[in-house]
């Protein structure tokens, strides 16, 4: 059985905010039942940082719309910029750092539609 077609609207999706930025999820399991991903938008200051983290049960590609960051992982460091795609394999910790005087926008996709995160630090 084909699994209906979901259209959730940017508009009309809730945005979680912390002290580094915003996530706004706009597919996932939840909000599109039989999804088979999870997919949003991040925002994060200049300045701002995420927390160091990763994902156990899924692999997240991550894709720069706009901004300057830097994506830490596993003790390495890479510079992104809008434009570019960063693949991180499940299990991997990571973060990103805005090092630029704009919000750095992302676009976020994870390889399960209950991605799961843990925090360190």
């Amino acid at each position: 059985m084909l699994q209906p077609v979901t259209v959730v609207r940017r508009a009309e999706a809730a945005v979680e905010t912390f002290e580094w930025g915003t996530l706004q999820w706009l597919a996932n399991g939840r909000l599109a039942p039989g999804a088979q991903q999870t997919f949003g938008v991040s925002t994060i200051g200049p300045g701002g940082r995420n927390p160091l983290h990763y994902h156990p049960n899924c692999e997240e590609v991550l894709y720069v719309v706009s901004g300057e960051c830097e994506h830490t992982f596993d003790g390495r460091a890479v510079k992104l910029a809008a434009g570019d795609v960063i693949v991180i394999p499940a299990g991997v910790k990571h973060n990103l750092t805005n090092t630029g005087t704009t919000d750095v926008v992302c676009v976020i996709s994870f390889s399960s539609p209950d991605r799961e995160t843990v925090f360190l630090g």
